[in-house]
């Protein structure tokens, strides 16, 4: 009798659980039936180590993208400028190592820099001038787009031969010295994935222990260590996975390193407290004494910021600058940002769920490349997904507010 109380009642939670969380949740559980998918239709090749590797390193520069426009929706804006933004960044690096013989690092900071000023620049067009930031972004996208016409003109693509920096976007951490343990396996992503999997835990428990001394409500304890187990487990396969291949990318480590960033701005400061209250209501957090002004400047900064980043990571993984780079990747980035659980009125959004919805996109296009689809199938797909996350974003607050 005992053991049928408990199923019932596990049964329960669980439900609960799901309806309080399936905003969350949803996303996670889309990609892992997207991955389940194009495993099984591509006997296994989707799942390989080899693919996934490239996998997570086609995703990095938009998964930037999609870290910085979560935050823009988040404050009920909208950045168009990001996509050419980024490819201009790009080939500016690029001309300043292959033309004006600067070091790398010094290239990436000018790119990166560059980028700032360009999202202060929108910031005010946004924040000071009053101009629609669709329309604003929508002017960038011209400009950017003429300025990298301009700067790959005379060479069409620019070709880089840095080592250094082709690395960032091709590149693996080393590994340790073999000892004849695992032998092809990538040992130190190996420790990498073990550390995480602590972390995680250790601050699963500190932050369930901090919940409940203030009295907020915890999952129940047998959900609490499923949580736990499956979360551990999922990190635990993707190591290994990774470990199969080259171990993790320096594209993996520098997405990874934005994320653990961005996530405890939003999660811990009151800088991320103060940007959800001015998506949520901008005029109450006006009259609240939040500036409005400054968060719109320190998000399109960020923005732009990471439009710098995003485009050293593609002329990186390619090698080269091109007249073509940043085609999309703004569409792409508000796609995953949408899919990633970021809502069109504004006030939500997680930065983890960016990198989900990133991961959900890029591994739609890569499993139906996989498959032989065409191309213009693919967008159709993609559309279908785009409309379905809106949907169930407007459906799940209707159900809120009932």
């Amino acid at each position: 009798m005992s053991t049928r109380r408990f199923k019932i009642s596990f049964i329960k939670d669980v439900n609960k659980i799901l309806r309080q969380n399936i905003r969350e949740w949803g996303m996670y559980i889309a990609l892992l039936v997207i991955m389940a998918i194009f495993t099984i239709t591509t006997k296994g090749v989707f799942i390989s180590s080899r693919n996934i590797g490239n996998l997570i390193n086609q995703t990095g520069y938009i998964a930037v993208l999609a870290v910085g426009m979560t935050l823009v929706i988040i404050i009920r804006h909208i950045d168009l400028s990001v996509g050419y933004l980024s490819g201009f960044l790009g080939a500016v690096a690029a001309t300043a190592m292959v033309s004006w013989h600067l070091p790398v690092y010094a290239s990436i900071a000018l790119a990166v820099a560059l980028g700032v000023l360009a999202g202060i620049f929108t910031a005010f067009l946004v924040a000071q001038m009053k101009i629609p930031a669709f329309v604003a972004t929508l002017a960038g996208w011209l400009g950017y787009r003429g300025a990298l016409q301009l700067v790959t003109m005379s060479k069409g693509t620019i070709v880089i031969p840095n080592a250094a920096f082709n690395a960032i976007g091709n590149g693996y951490i080393p590994d340790i010295p073999d000892i004849g343990i695992l032998p092809g396996v990538h040992k130190l992503t190996l420790i990498l994935g073990v550390l995480v999997i602590l972390l995680f835990i250790i601050n699963a428990i500190n932050n369930r222990r901090k919940m409940r001394a203030y009295n907020f409500e915890v999952l129940p304890m047998h959900l609490f260590i499923i949580k736990l187990v499956f979360v551990s487990a999922l990190v635990g396969g993707i190591t290994w996975v990774l470990a199969g291949y080259k171990g993790l990318s320096w594209t993996t480590v520098v997405v990874l390193i934005v994320v653990l960033v961005y996530n405890f701005i939003m999660s811990r400061t009151v800088l991320g407290r103060h940007i959800y209250a001015v998506g949520g209501n901008p005029e109450a957090a006006e009259l609240s004494g939040i500036s409005v002004k400054k968060i719109t400047y320190v998000i399109f900064g960020s923005m732009g910021m990471l439009a710098g980043l995003s485009g050293i990571l593609f002329a990186s993984r390619f090698k080269s600058a091109t007249t073509t780079a940043g085609t999309l990747f703004e569409l792409d980035a508000i796609a995953a940002a949408f899919v990633g659980g970021a809502s069109a009125s504004g006030g939500l959004g997680k930065v983890t769920g960016s990198i989900i919805g990133a991961l959900v996109m890029m591994s739609l296009t890569s499993g139906m490349n996989l498959m032989g689809i065409d191309i213009s199938y693919q967008y159709i797909v993609r559309a279908l997904v785009l409309v379905a996350a809106v949907v169930f974003d407007v459906a799940t607050r209707n159900r809120e507010k009932e």
